[in-house]
């Protein structure tokens, strides 16, 4: 063993000139031990600070785009005074939206608040809309969802306000875009229990009746849940001028509403006539996973230093072995 230079030098657990130093091959497995534990230590994520993420030029798009939204809404008569509301989802933990007591025409940089899926706001200089817990309750219901409106289109809030869903299958755009439309119960605004009376239908509706309310769509960006308030608006009123001239409407048959379906699923977009697709089980693993590593902080410093001595004595008979 001369040819790797390693000799004993005064440790009395080994014999001189037969063994090699305990001391500097305890020094080496010491060293191994403690970056194979840090390797295991859980690491935290690198994300940005929610601070930093409101104020990031991602979050600057995303707030321009909200007041562009809220300009059209408040110009087309889909929200009067400081009604109706807009939110965005920057991240999984954060979303942006409007303040309460603020037309959706007169909307600036500055308004804009950033609260966590606890309601809590964590930026923003006014306070955030009352009605927030709505969108909080869409986005923790369907992950697809990146962007809520609410508001109130006159002729969908008439809907709304007679409890009458209109009737289906007469205008293309309409069975594509949205498809059948639910109606959820009346509760008073801006409570929890409001919140959640769209929950039974938000996963398979992208837009949703409030009883003597308004309506609440949701999609993957800001303006085109602003196109499904339209869509919806116009359909609404189309419904009642069209019954005005006929009152039995007569609807599409069954195939043409099965093609606008394929194109629809195509796209992307829920609908309670088609199918809930469950996410595909993962392959059974052919071996069981190994067991997580212990970080150095689950382990005492006694039981460190035993694997050390463990570890070292091992490496050192094998030498001994190989002499």
């Amino acid at each position: 063993m001369d040819d790797i230079g390693l000799t004993i030098v005064g440790d009395s657990r080994a014999d001189p000139g037969n063994r090699l130093n305990y001391d500097l091959i305890s020094e080496i497995v010491r060293a191994a031990v403690d970056q194979c534990l840090a390797a295991t230590e859980p690491q935290s994520p690198t994300s940005e600070s929610p601070h930093d993420l409101f104020h990031s030029p991602r979050a600057q798009a995303i707030k321009e785009e909200i007041i562009r939204v809220g300009r059209k809404l408040w110009e087309r008569g889909y929200v009067d005074g400081n009604g109706g509301n807009i939110s965005a989802r920057i991240s999984p933990q954060y979303v942006i939206c409007t303040p309460t007591l603020v037309s959706k025409g007169d909307l600036h940089l500055e308004d804009m608040c950033l609260v966590d899926l606890d309601n809590c706001q964590i930026c923003g200089k006014r306070a955030q809309t009352s009605e927030i817990r709505l969108h909080l309750e869409i986005y923790k219901a369907v992950p697809e969802a990146k962007a809520v409106i609410h508001c109130h289109p006159p002729y969908a809030t008439a809907h709304a306000v007679a409890d009458v869903i209109p009737q289906g299958n007469l205008v293309p755009e309409q069975e594509v875009f949205i498809g059948p439309v639910a109606l959820a119960p009346y509760e008073t605004p801006g409570t929890t229990a409001f919140a959640k009376t769209v929950l039974p239908w938000v996963r398979r509706h992208n837009t949703i009746l409030l009883s003597h309310h308004g309506i609440v769509c949701w999609a993957d960006t800001v303006t085109h849940a602003e196109w499904y308030t339209e869509v919806i608006d116009t359909y609404c009123k189309t419904i009642m001028i069209a019954r005005q001239l006929r009152p039995d409407l007569i609807e599409f048959s069954p195939d043409k509403i099965n093609d606008l379906l394929a194109f629809k699923k195509r796209l992307g977009l829920p609908d309670a006539r088609l199918p809930i697709e469950e996410p595909a089980a993962p392959a059974p693993a052919k071996h069981a996973p190994p067991a997580a590593a212990p970080s150095r902080r689950a382990l005492a410093d006694d039981e460190i230093e035993s694997l050390v001595s463990s570890l070292t004595e091992k490496i050192l008979r094998f030498f001994e072995k190989q002499a």
